[in-house]
């Protein structure tokens, strides 16, 4: 049984919380968030729009069935550190490769157990996300809660140039088959899609995408053709593509000029369709602001209603900054969803142009599936514009 060592997460407000440590013998200043999921804290884990991040789940117990390869969302975790209630002393899962504090040692990423989550959490939903240290390292109480101060803020911040992809390629269709769940029994018809006759290309922004956007977007009947996203309209227009696409990610959307500048010049010209990050792209591209939430939302439980429709979906969310709705009118936004806990913009469309977008993660990895349809309707988006109806 391995020796257990101490470890300390301090907040920049001066509160200090002593646990024990797993994962790799680090130190590390980041933000503070929680995340509210019961399930699939690998895909958390791997989520680029946690770069910068220190992340608190409010379950009580993580790790229980362990990691596998094929539920990673990226190549390996992106959020700074980890911290949870309990750590399982086992990884009980037939798919399980190896145990959660094993992979984070792999990938340099420190985690704290042992502590009060609730609290941290509480805090955090009263005072509001903030810079914190967490150390697996000897480290005075003083000495962390001085190098949370010292962090630089969320605010302000490109982290995309840390996580989007060298240089465009092609999703190709060896990524996508990880995602038809090989392990389930021959014959089976869960998260099944029909086989679509017309395929469209589409233009796909890496803000920081999880690998499961893209894995949808094939199984939905597009080719992708990724770019990273410091690419030039220019090059996007030189693919031809259909659609354009803009992901998820981290940072601050406002810091982003030069997306803004490429979103702006682009969507005119394609049907588009932008999630998270992408969100707020389109946001700052119809000329509108976003400003930094509380402590944002994170988890799988947020419920989000269509003021067009009426429907209700409980999606899964991971974002920092929201859409001031009456920012986006002059440019032609129209809101057509808000988070029923705070109204919050949770989507948005233009009046004219074939584009909208939602704040949430449609690809559902991890998450329910209410909003799988939005892939559906960006496919009759561009029907429609290939065929002259808009």
């Amino acid at each position: 049984m391995p020796t257990l060592k101490p470890a300390v997460l301090a907040l920049e407000d001066g509160s200090v919380f002593h646990g024990l440590a797993f994962g790799a013998d680090a130190t590390v200043a980041g933000e503070c968030v929680f995340n509210t999921s019961m399930t699939g804290y690998q895909e958390i884990l791997t989520d680029p729009s946690y770069f910068g991040q220190i992340v608190t789940m409010t379950a009580s117990q993580i790790g229980n069935y362990g990691i596998t390869a094929e539920d990673e969302e990226a190549g390996g975790p992106k959020c700074s550190g980890f911290v949870v209630r309990e750590l399982s002393p086992i990884a009980s899962n037939w798919r399980s490769q190896e145990t959660l504090s094993d992979y984070l040692a792999r990938h340099g990423i420190p985690g704290i157990s042992e502590i009060d989550t609730r609290t941290l959490t509480k805090k955090l939903r009263v005072d509001g996300a903030m810079k914190c240290c967490l150390s697996t390292l000897p480290l005075t109480d003083e000495e962390a809660v001085e190098r949370a101060r010292g962090w630089q803020d969320m605010a302000g911040s490109d982290y995309v140039q840390d996580v989007t992809c060298d240089e465009p390629y092609i999703w190709g269709a060896e990524e996508a088959s990880r995602f038809n769940a090989p392990y389930l029994p021959t014959g089976t018809t869960l998260g099944a899609h029909p086989a679509h006759e017309q395929r469209f290309r589409v233009a796909a922004f890496d803000l920081g995408a999880k690998y499961t956007i893209f894995r949808k977007l094939i199984r939905h009947g597009f080719d992708v053709q990724v770019f990273p996203a410091n690419a030039a309209p220019e090059m996007i227009r030189e693919h031809a593509p259909d659609g354009l696409f803009l992901s998820n990610g981290p940072g601050d959307p406002a810091a982003l000029d030069y997306m803004h500048q490429t979103v702006t010049a682009l969507v005119p010209e394609l049907p588009t369709f932008g999630i998270c990050l992408g969100h707020q792209m389109l946001t700052h591209a119809l000329g509108g602001s976003t400003f930094k939430l509380k402590f944002g939302h994170r988890g799988g439980n947020q419920p989000v209603k269509n003021l067009e429709t009426g429907r209700v979906s409980i999606t899964a969310q991971n974002h920092g900054f929201a859409t001031d709705p009456k920012s986006i009118e002059a440019g032609g936004g129209v809101v057509t969803e808000i988070n029923l806990n705070d109204q919050t913009v949770e989507g948005l469309r233009h009046k004219e142009l074939p584009v909208f977008s939602v704040q949430y993660h449609p690809e559902a990895a991890p998450g329910p599936n209410d909003a799988d349809p939005l892939f559906e309707d960006f496919r009759h988006l561009i029907a429609s514009r290939l065929a002259g109806n808009v």
